[in-house]
């Protein structure tokens, strides 16, 4: 099985939580493939159930496999590091401070694994202080360019910017994209993202020239009776990215 994601030509894959294996073929075959399927590692009491769990997964989507801590938890940073170390998912969703333990467990470097930085209400900068204790201390404020070497560094593959709260943050979201193009780096936009925004969040990031852009869209697209992602919503957001790219 692969360990690199599919993108919609070569630009862009869609990131969306899967409910269960089921779910989780549908929404992969709604996408045609171009999509990651996010299972949360906090929903699991040992690292040996997510495993054995998570294998199901990946058998049922060809290892569109996207390893979550769950909200951003940074105290699910290191489960996140071991499991995806025995798994070699397609992707592994990182905070900031937990990028090399990951890629030294993966040892390969096809695995997308983000690094969580965060808006700071000043356009060009980002929170990078987004671990399990840093977390916790006086925010650590970074120019965004200096936060992406940094990620390169600990061999990580993209930023994922959260929470953006939808567009609520552009001006600091355009300055992000704009240096994710710069310097080659892959763009994860998450948080608040829905229908009726992701086509302009994911412009945003193509006219800047980002090469390839995983936009998160996650609450606003689950069934709240049986908390399955809508596979009639991926199509539609399929649809834009389409129309994006076109």
């Amino acid at each position: 099985m692969s360990k690199s994601p599919n993108y919609l030509d070569n630009r862009i894959c869609l990131n969306v939580l899967a409910n269960s294996v089921e779910n989780a073929k549908e929404c992969y075959a709604a996408a045609e493939g171009n999509i990651l399927l996010g299972v949360l590692s906090k929903d699991y009491e040992t690292d040996q159930a997510a495993i054995e769990d998570m294998k199901n997964y990946q058998e049922a989507i060809n290892n569109a496999l996207s390893v979550g801590l769950g909200a951003g938890d940074p105290n699910q940073s290191k489960m996140v590091s071991r499991i995806s170390g025995e798994l070699q998912p397609q992707h592994v969703n990182q905070v900031f401070t937990g990028v090399g333990a990951s890629r030294a467990l993966l040892n390969q470097e096809q695995t997308i694994v983000n690094g969580l930085i965060s808006p700071t209400n000043r356009v060009g900068y980002v929170t990078i202080s987004t671990g399990p204790l840093s977390s916790q201390m006086p925010k650590a404020e970074v120019p965004i360019e200096i936060a992406i070497a940094m990620l390169k560094d600990m061999g990580g593959s993209s930023v994922k910017f959260f929470p953006m709260k939808g567009l609520d943050h552009k001006e600091e979201y355009i300055a992000v994209a704009k240096a994710c193009a710069k310097h080659k780096f892959i763009l994860e936009p998450t948080g608040g993202i829905d229908l009726e925004n992701f086509e302009e969040i994911l412009q945003i990031a193509i006219d800047a020239g980002v090469e390839k852009v995983i936009p998160h869209v996650y609450s606003s697209i689950i069934d709240q009776e049986t908390g399955d992602t809508k596979p009639e919503d991926i199509k539609e957001l399929y649809r834009m990215m389409k129309k994006v790219l076109s």
